[in-house]
């Protein structure tokens, strides 16, 4: 595998979608779209790009691995892990991004954490068109990530109405109508439990 130093952010992406491995037909799918999009578009981490581009996401555990912090989105409505956008500072790592993601939308330090595969999951998703903005697809490549102090959770206004530590039980339950956000909590709580 070639050194971050000698790889490109497009080689970077393409490994990383080579090595994770799905659990489901949904993600199996969902992977394939993003290995062949991640091929065909010119820019995959550009908003601009509007077949669809590339997203990071997190799930936010605390250092327990007992919580996990949602945040409650803005235009979506509802309670989702941390994520968004592709930034050029990201300079192509989905990993930074997620890491980005989280910090910006919990307030919290946070680290991959250590035992958790990466990517953890992979979603493919509809985002339906608005202001000026056509329907697209969002490539969401999510990772499990450790809240290294808490107490310091705290949502941006500019992103979320609230960000709130919930139990795993109370994390399922909230993601339990959308298989995919229900695959992604159970995947991150396996890791957390088998340390």
């Amino acid at each position: 595998m070639s050194s971050p130093l000698t790889s490109s952010p497009l080689t970077s992406l393409h490994e990383l979608l080579a090595r994770h491995v799905p659990s489901d037909d949904k993600e199996r799918e969902d992977l394939a779209k993003m290995r062949a999009l991640a091929a065909e578009l010119e820019k995959p981490f550009s908003r601009a790009q509007e077949r669809g581009h590339f997203t990071g996401s997190a799930v936010v555990v605390d250092p327990a691995g007992e919580r996990v912090a949602l945040v409650y989105h803005g235009k979506m409505h509802r309670w989702l892990q941390p994520g968004g956008h592709a930034e050029e500072a990201d300079a192509g790592s989905m990993e930074a991004t997620a890491l980005r993601e989280a910090r910006e939308e919990t307030g919290c330090r946070v680290r991959l954490h250590e035992r958790a595969p990466r990517p953890l999951d992979v979603d493919v998703h509809t985002i339906a068109a608005r202001k000026g903005e056509p329907e697209h697809l969002h490539l969401d490549v999510r990772f499990l990530v450790v809240a290294e102090d808490p107490e310091s959770l705290a949502h941006d206004p500019a992103e979320s109405f609230g960000a709130q530590w919930v139990t795993w039980d109370e994390a399922l339950a909230r993601t339990a109508g959308e298989a995919p956000l229900r695959r992604m909590m159970e995947k991150a709580r396996a890791v957390v439990r088998a340390g």
